[in-house]
């Protein structure tokens, strides 16, 4: 079905389209990213960025006006900004927005007015705007745009947009004769290939159906020399290397968000954070709002100076140079994060003080909904969670499928208790390899033993005879091993039992009804039965079980 205009419904749908279309397509984008950095993560950060615009518009509910859908996903997009790209995309967004102000639908006029503005946004955001990138594609697009002005089909909207996408495709093409870097590594512009995503996905909801695109990948120049193979070194050299060394990039990127500044302030940041590195990019949301992006050696200082003009938010510190030695450096896994699910204030406190993202399954309870909200909200390219027995295997499932039509990989790890979730917690590195830190962290989970001591509510049957209600059950497993009338005697002896095929440390979480007796007495237990094992006591809060016992 073709549009001649687009209504707020209509936008929002472009918006997730263009959502769809990042995601089948960032692994592509990622690997034609070259520029400014090779760090493979253009199409991750113009997906994330979409998407918390997306995330934004759709708060509104029903009823939104056209107008404040767009101006919703400006502020989505300029708040959730990841990466240089991200911030450019946020622009392109805002272009959009305030072309719409005040209307009532977005039509071929409107579109020409985005597109221009956009352009100019995009212009304004970048210290040095260079040719050859989404910069120079952009505009190609808005001048397409123009040029259908002045034609018999000036108010037909899927005609003007189809028109600006197939110009942004042209100038995609030859973003390689412009960027020597684009030609050296035989690519096109990653952040302009995405641009072309997010206008076809808007001729596919205004045409009614998505232009098919060739997919784009790293080739050889057509001018490379052929390869020599020298059995020794060349003659002169003294077997060195004569390459002129490689120039390293700036050591971090530097991503936050900065509120309640003016232009006039924003510009003499800039200022400052030129002096510091490159890829300066700040962005307004048009509400005194800015996302700031910038590559330097001295993050804290970056940080300094945005701090003369207002309060940062959203801090982001990324490495650039995780492969300076030779290479391409894949960064995506500085988009890797650890959510935990948890029980209590202290276990929460504990694990996000060992770095991970936290879900509390307290109030109200784990759920598969709220488990893919939190994955969504993280803002990670991939995530490993630690369900730490706290949610249903199907459910856990069923949020690893779901999460896949965001764009994300959920890693699910074998944790089956919250103390082996601070066991694989505890070996976690995130400058690995997802798969090997996922190995690593399932093995330190599934090497420690775990017991737990609950108090019956009811009389019943067990291994170890008839409990009454109010007896302390020592489990391992599911069955009852220990039972006492007394909780520190059942923890004293399920941990006993649990040492007897060795141990080197012992961990124990302890609900608030327990008091601090039960640890003195248990520590004094442990030392004098088994000398030489490590007690750790932490006081987590959980509810269901009084306490949780690990053993590596």
């Amino acid at each position: 079905m073709r549009l001649s205009v687009l209504d707020s419904a209509a936008l929002l749908d472009w918006a997730r389209a263009s959502v769809e279309g990042l995601i089948s397509r960032s692994d592509e984008i990622n690997r034609l990213n070259v520029f400014p950095v090779a760090d493979a993560d253009t199409g991750t950060n113009m997906l994330f960025t979409m998407r918390s615009a997306v995330n934004a518009a759709e708060a509104l509910g029903e009823g939104a006006t056209v107008a404040q859908v767009a101006a919703a996903l400006a502020r989505g997009a300029v708040h959730g900004a990841r990466g240089n790209s991200g911030v450019i995309l946020s622009q392109i967004v805002r272009g959009i927005a305030d072309a719409a102000d005040d209307q009532d639908f977005i039509g071929a006029e409107v579109v020409r007015r985005a597109l221009r503005q956009a352009s100019q946004f995009v212009i304004a955001s970048m210290s040095t705007p260079v040719e050859g990138t989404i910069v120079s594609v952009l505009a190609a697009a808005a001048e397409a745009a123009d040029r259908v002005a002045d034609g018999a089909q000036a108010d037909d909207l899927p005609v003007l947009v189809t028109i600006a996408a197939d110009a942004a495709v042209s100038a995609l093409e030859k973003t390689p004769k412009q960027l020597d870097v684009l030609a050296d590594n035989g690519v096109v512009d990653a952040g302009a290939r995405g641009l072309v995503v997010i206008l076809d996905a808007l001729v596919s909801v205004v045409a009614g159906e998505l232009p098919t695109r060739r997919e784009y990948s790293p080739s050889p120049p057509k001018s490379a020399p052929s390869q020599v193979w020298v059995s020794g070194p060349a003659r002169g050299s003294g077997g060195l290397n004569l390459d002129p060394p490689r120039e390293l990039p700036p050591e971090f990127e530097v991503m936050y968000l900065l509120c309640g500044c003016d232009e006039l302030q924003i510009a003499d940041l800039r200022t400052q954070l030129d002096a510091m590195g490159d890829s300066i990019a700040i962005a307004g949301d048009g509400s005194m709002g800015y996302s700031v992006h910038a590559h330097v050696n001295d993050a804290g200082a970056a940080i300094e100076a945005g701090m003369k003009f207002g309060v940062p938010q959203s801090i982001q510190i990324s490495s650039l140079r995780g492969d300076v030695g030779g290479g391409h450096h894949d960064g995506r896994h500085r988009h890797r994060r650890v959510l935990a699910l948890a029980e209590g204030d202290g276990a929460a406190t504990l694990f996000s003080s060992e770095g991970a993202q936290v879900l509390r399954v307290d109030e109200p309870p784990a759920s598969a909904k709220r488990l893919l909200d939190a994955v969504v909200d993280s803002g990670a390219h991939q995530i490993m969670v630690l369900p730490n027995g706290l949610m249903a295997a199907e459910e856990l499932v069923a949020v690893c499928a779901a999460a896949r039509g965001w764009g994300i990989t959920v890693i699910p790890l074998p944790s089956a208790s919250m103390a082996q979730g601070l066991a694989a917690l505890a070996v976690h590195d995130p400058e690995r390899m997802a798969v090997d830190d996922s190995y690593t962290m399932a093995r330190a989970a599934g090497a420690t033993r775990f017991g737990l001591v609950r108090v019956a509510t009811e009389r019943a049957l067990t291994w170890s005879g008839t409990c009454e209600p109010g007896d302390a059950m020592g489990i391992i497993g599911d069955e009852v091993l220990v039972l006492n009338h007394d909780v520190a005697n059942a923890t004293k002896a399920l941990v006993s039992i649990m040492l007897s095929s060795g141990g080197e440390l012992v961990t124990v979480l302890l609900s608030d009804k327990v008091d601090e007796s039960l640890a003195e007495s248990l520590i004094e237990h442990t030392r004098s039965h088994h000398g030489g094992v490590e007690v750790m006591i932490y006081r987590t809060g959980q509810h269901t079980d009084i306490v949780h016992i690990g053993v590596e």
